[in-house]
């Protein structure tokens, strides 16, 4: 499945800093604004390769038209703080995604999704560890505690407008032995994940208590996508009555 997956809230709203010069994008979205008709098949572009969060928009009914992962730097500012970060990273994505459809004739009309999330100890941002000794100090640091998972979901909507939120969760690890921590070094699970760590995975044994939205931790907060997808129209119910007549077959 995951390889044919792969071929009330009112989130922060504004216009995207689109390109300047013409597009398809534009141009459609024009066409639109002055005939006042609606998009005939509404698509969505994630703006995304992970296995992760396209698992989860499948558990909604949702299989993305298209993956366009965006390729930029996720290195914080100099003091950037945690919520700061993932909300740029997070618009950054989108918009990089947005221009790489935006004169398609498949896809120029799409909505565009992104996410970006970071684990965080207080001020201190935990990234994705590039080895493995970085690995081994952000669960440590991790171990006993209480640290926060802060995802930003982005939303471009066809006509370039902006809707992002972002969701927290508070998740608290038992004491992790050497043992177990060496073990889950070994197990490479923490390779390209934010904090060192997969709650959906081994490490999800770690866990001691956790408030707010699990999925959230995974990668993609499902409720806030939902909300998101639903005040802007997309019709996210649409497979949920096919599964419903697939069920009566």
């Amino acid at each position: 499945m995951m390889s044919s997956l792969k071929s009330a809230l009112l989130p922060g709203f504004a216009r995207s800093d689109a390109p300047s010069r013409e597009t398809l994008r534009r141009s459609m979205a024009r066409e639109r604004a002055s005939s006042k008709a609606e998009i005939e098949r509404p698509r969505l572009v994630l703006a995304s390769a992970s296995p992760r969060r396209v698992t989860l928009l499948a558990q909604i009914g949702v299989t993305p038209d298209a993956l366009r992962p965006a390729s930029i730097d996720e290195s914080a500012r100099r003091g950037e703080m945690p919520r700061a970060l993932v909300t740029r990273l997070a618009k950054a994505k989108a918009e990089v995604a947005r221009n790489q459809i935006a004169n398609d004739p498949d896809l120029a009309d799409s909505y565009v999704l992104a996410a970006d999330t970071v684990v965080a100890m207080g001020r201190k941002i935990l990234m994705k560890p590039a080895h493995v000794e970085e690995a081994m100090a952000s669960l440590q640091l991790l171990s006993g505690r209480t640290h926060k998972v802060q995802t930003c979901v982005c939303l471009i909507t066809p006509d370039d407008r902006v809707r992002t939120k972002i969701v927290d969760t508070r998740v608290r690890f038992r004491y992790i032995s050497r043992a177990e921590l060496e073990s889950y070094i070994a197990s490479r699970e923490w390779r390209g994940k934010a904090g060192g760590y997969a709650i959906q995975g081994l490490a999800g044994c770690f866990v001691q208590r956790l408030i707010g939205s699990y999925t959230n931790v995974v990668g993609l907060p499902l409720t806030e996508v939902v909300a998101l997808l639903n005040s802007e129209k997309f019709p996210i119910q649409y497979n949920w009555l096919r599964y419903a007549e697939v069920d009566r077959a």
